[in-house]
């Protein structure tokens, strides 16, 4: 059995309709920010949003998540309006997922799922496709009872580059046997790359994270002088990529991330543990933030979190503000002067500052804004390290 990580999408334009509650757990300000990221998510996988349906309810209806009324409505407009695709913003236990489809007859699936479907289908080295294969099977596994039925009713397309939809012999044991496959495929590309990392000798490591589309590969280009795969779209980069980089006669290597995200399944957390090793071996981290979107300081706490998962949110850390250019676009008034745009952007880098300890610097990576105070900071960061690991060499600077 083999999992595909070709794109459908192509072919095919698939139109959707979103679905997320609203409960004790998840207020509707909440909500609304998480169905932003899945549209946004949905448009990254190529999907057409029609329609965005939401509903309050003390918790999850245990058979369809929504209410009887409220998935009749979903049904009548589906109906009406040749949508293909319902998506939902949590994750759906295989009963609910199955009766939903009972009812509305089309796909049906949940955030994880698209979110492991836009991995199958960005993965590009044996490593990133071992490990969202890995992941999804992880995800399927509990799920088996039903899928097939469930898999013959559908045409390929969004959430379906998963494992072969043709034999319905497939099932625990086989699926236990393909994992345990993976994982020890896995295993093996984990020791070539930590003996890739020992040969890279005594360079200090520089890691760009940051959440999914800050900018952090067009800072990677930029800094490195590269050509790294960059698009406004989230997860463009799933395979670390590292380069050599010398800033005022200073070299160190620098490595771009995968990007994290809000509810990113666990299973693929799990599964891409060995390409967020190079977070974890990194001497200075690089925290890219998109200062233009509305929940920057939401996605710092998630990428902060991440990192404390990583065990990795004690190093040195610079955080890079990045698109200030938009910022300025999005939340300054045409109408104000210009002396009273500057005291607010300067009171936001005051605040900043004081709340990582100085290690802040507000840049625009597209539009090479102070890119130049980028780079005395880096420096700094990595002069100090090499000071603190070989205090008595001079000759890296």
């Amino acid at each position: 059995m083999k999992l595909e990580s070709h794109s459908l999408i192509e072919k095919q334009v698939e139109k959707a309709v979103l679905v997320g509650l609203v409960h004790q757990n998840q207020t509707e300000e909440k909500l609304k920010e998480y169905l932003d990221e899945l549209a946004f998510l949905s448009q990254t996988a190529g999907a057409v949003v029609s329609k965005i349906y939401t509903q309050k309810l003390p918790h999850p209806n245990k058979r369809t998540f929504v209410g009887k009324g409220k998935i009749e409505e979903i049904r009548d407009y589906i109906e009406a309006n040749d949508i293909s695709m319902v998506i939902f913003d949590d994750d759906l236990s295989p009963s609910q997922t199955f009766n939903i489809e009972k009812e509305l007859k089309v796909k049906v699936i949940d955030r994880s799922f698209l979110i492991l479907d836009i991995f199958a289908n960005r993965a590009k080295t044996a490593q990133a496709k071992a490990q969202v294969e890995l992941a999804q099977m992880q995800y399927l596994l509990p799920r088996l009872k039903g899928l097939w039925t469930h898999l013959e009713r559908q045409k390929g397309g969004i959430g379906m580059r998963g494992p072969g939809e043709k034999e319905i012999e497939t099932d625990r044991r086989i699926v236990n046997k393909k994992i345990t496959l993976l994982k020890n495929q896995l295993s093996k590309i984990d020791q070539q790359n930590q003996t890739r990392r020992k040969r890279r000798g005594e360079l200090i490591r520089v890691a760009l994270v940051g959440y999914t589309n800050v900018g952090k590969s067009t800072l990677m280009n930029l800094l490195s002088k590269s050509e790294v795969f960059a698009e406004d779209k989230l997860f463009a980069t799933l395979d670390t990529t590292v380069r050599k980089v010398v800033l005022e006669q200073t070299p160190f290597l620098l490595s771009d991330t995968v990007g994290f995200i809000r509810k990113l399944p666990h299973s693929l957390v799990e599964s891409f543990k060995s390409t967020l090793d190079e977070v974890r071996e990194a001497d200075i981290l690089v925290h890219v933030v998109d200062l233009a979107h509305p929940n920057y300081e939401d996605h710092i706490e998630v990428v902060n979190k991440t990192l404390q998962e990583l065990n990795a949110h004690e190093k040195p850390c610079l955080f890079v503000f990045n698109k200030v250019d938009l910022y300025r676009a999005r939340y300054f008034d045409e109408f104000l002067a210009q002396e009273v745009k500057d005291e607010l952007f300067e009171e936001l880098k005051v605040h900043w500052e004081k709340t990582n300890s100085g290690s802040t610097v507000f840049i625009s990576a597209l539009q090479r804004e102070n890119i130049a105070e980028l780079r005395h900071f880096m420096v700094k960061l990595v002069q100090d390290q090499y000071i603190k690991r070989y205090p008595y060499k001079t000759h890296f600077f």
